[in-house]
């Protein structure tokens, strides 16, 4: 007897996706450019879900809420983060715990390149934010 494998579907209930947030300020008249560059954050979260779909609507939400325009820098200009869409989303196939694999990618590159990309913990290590 053999079990169909679906592998859009997390047999333990978590996805883990990825999002956009583009940063721009209100007034810019080049906020709708296509060729403007942008500050963009990529943001990874751990979604608990029944489905693909369900993963997706929750990412979206995620990514939504934290769209609200403030002020922004010493001369407290409008800004806000936009939401510019899902970037990716894979079904978690194992339970989670330490060294549990939830992502992977598939590439294909020189062997410099690949050893390029190696970073030594000191280099992943992120400069303190700003608390101000």
């Amino acid at each position: 007897m053999t079990s169909r494998y679906d592998s859009d579907v997390s047999p333990v209930g978590w996805y883990v996706g990825t999002y956009q947030l583009r940063f721009i300020e209100l007034d810019d008249p080049d906020n709708d450019d296509p060729q403007a560059e942008f500050l963009v954050w990529e943001n990874t979260a751990l979604i608990r879900a029944d489905s693909l779909e369900e993963a997706y609507r929750k990412l979206v939400a995620i990514g939504e809420e934290q769209t609200e325009p403030y002020k922004g820098g010493p001369e407290a200009v409008d800004v806000q983060w936009r939401f510019e869409g899902v970037t990716d989303l894979l079904p978690v196939y194992e339970e989670l715990g330490d060294g549990v694999e939830i992502m992977w990618g598939e590439s294909h590159r020189t062997l410099k390149r690949t050893r390029s990309l190696a970073r030594t913990v000191e280099q992943l290590r992120r400069l303190p934010r700003d608390e101000t």
